[in-house]
C-alpha cells in the first residue's frame, strides 16, 4: 500500500550509503524500542538491520525463494523484481502497473495483486501473468492490496481503495477481504474494515488478522472450519501523527507473535495483543518477509530499500507444508 512517505532519512549506523537529510525532517534511525522483556526473546538486544539492495522507488510485496532471492514489487517503477540477497542485483521479472503484495501458492507460484488490472494474478514464465480473479458478483474489485494462502489452501487477499486509479469507478462499494478458491469461486469474509490491508493467519489458522489502515488498527476473527470468519474485534491499535506510516503488511512467527508494519516502524504484538516492542526504521516500512533457510530472518521493503534483520523467531510460512 502507497502511504504518503516521510521525507526520506537513510542515515542508519552500519549503513555505508548515507543520504543527505531534508531540511527540517525528523531523523529516523533504525532501533530496537523494548516494551516488555519478552521483546528480548525475538531479538538480540545488538541485531543489527542491514541494506539489501536500494534505489527503488516504493518497495512492497516481498516474498523468499530458497534459491537466494525475493521478489519485490515496486509500485513506483510499476514491476516485479527478483533481488538476490546475495550481492543486491536486480532481476525484471514482470512490467506490470502498481503490482504489490505477493505471495506463493503451495506449487510455488506467484501470486501478486495487481493494482491497476484491480485483480489477483499468477505470475508466468516470460514476462506473462495469468488473471486469476478480478471480479465480485460481475463487479470489479477495487485494489487488490495483500494477498496469503490460508490453512485450506485457498487464496485470500484485501481490496481497498488505497490504489484505486484516479477517475476510475469503484464498482464494489465497500472494502472487502476475500476468498479464492482452487475452482475460481470468489467469496467475500467480511466488509467491516475502512481500508484492510495486510493480512495474516495464526499458526494454527484458528485466527485471522487484517490490518486497517484508516482506522490504524489490527482486527482479530475466529475461523469456522468452512472459513467463514466470526466474532471480529480489535486486537490492537497502531496510532501514530500524519505521515509516521499506518497499518500495513504483517507477518507471523511459528509462536504466534505478529509482526505488524506501522508509524515509523515494525511493531511485534504477542498473540494475545500485547506490544512488545518496536522495530524503528530508517525508511517506512510497507511490507516483510520471513527469509534464509531456517526463516528466522526478517527482510522488510522500506521505501526505496529492502533491509534485512536476523531475529531470534522463526517464521510460520502458510505455502509452505513443513511449516504447519
Amino acid at each position: 500500500m502507497k502511504s504518503v512517505p516521510l521525507p526520506l532519512v537513510l542515515l542508519l549506523i552500519g549503513i555505508a550509503s548515507i543520504a543527505p537529510l531534508k531540511a527540517g525532517a525528523p531523523e529516523r534511525l533504525f532501533e530496537l524500542l523494548a516494551e516488555s522483556p519478552q521483546f528480548w526473546k525475538l531479538l538480540d538486544h545488538d541485531a543489527q538491520l542491514t541494506t539489501v539492495a536500494s534505489g527503488f522507488g516504493f518497495t512492497e510485496g516481498p516474498v523468499w525463494h530458497p534459491s537466494g532471492f525475493l521478489y519485490v514489487s515496486d509500485e513506483e517503477i510499476n514491476k516485479i523484481f527478483r533481488v538476490y540477497v546475495a550481492d543486491g542485483r536486480k532481476e525484471e521479472v514482470l512490467s506490470l502497473g502498481d503490482p504489490d503484495g505477493n505471495t506463493f501458492d503451495r506449487e510455488y507460484h506467484l501470486l501478486d495483486c495487481a493494482s491497476v488490472l484491480r485483480a489477483i494474478i499468477r505470475v508466468e514464465s516470460g514476462g506473462h501473468y495469468k488473471i486469476l480473479a478480478d471480479r465480485y458478483q460481475g463487479n470489479r474489485f477495487n485494489s487488490p492490496n495483500d494477498v496469503i494462502i490460508g490453512p485450506d489452501g485457498a487464496i485470500y487477499f484485501t481490496d481497498p481503495t488505497l490504489d484505486l486509479v484516479k477517475g476510475v469507478k469503484q464498482e464494489i462499494p465497500f472494502q472487502g477481504v476475500y476468498r479464492l478458491d482452487s475452482n475460481g469461486e470468489v467469496r467475500l469474509l467480511t466488509m467491516d474494515l475502512a481500508q484492510p490491508n495486510g493480512l495474516a493467519f495464526s499458526p494454527d489458522g484458528k485466527s485471522f488478522y487484517v490490518t486497517d489502515s484508516k482506522q490504524r488498527n489490527i482486527r482479530v476473527y475466529d475461523v469456522a472450519p468452512d472459513g467463514a470468519l466470526a466474532n471480529g474485534r480489535i486486537f490492537g491499535e497502531e496510532p501514530g501523527s500524519k505521515g509516521d506510516g499506518v497499518p500495513d503488511g504483517m507477518k507471523v512467527d511459528k509462536d504466534g507473535n505478529l509482526y505488524v508494519t506501522g508509524p515509523r516502524g515494525i511493531w511485534i504484538w504477542d498473540s494475545e495483543g500485547h506490544h512488545l516492542g518496536t522495530i524503528a526504521m530508517p525508511e517506512q516500512p510497507a511490507n516483510l518477509a520471513w527469509g534464509d533457510g531456517d526463516y528466522g530472518t526478517l527482510y522488510i521493503t522500506a521505501t526505496t530499500s529492502v533491509y534485512r534483520l536476523k531475529t531470534k523467531a522463526h517464521g510460520f510460512v502458510p505455502y509452505l507444508s513443513n511449516s504447519r
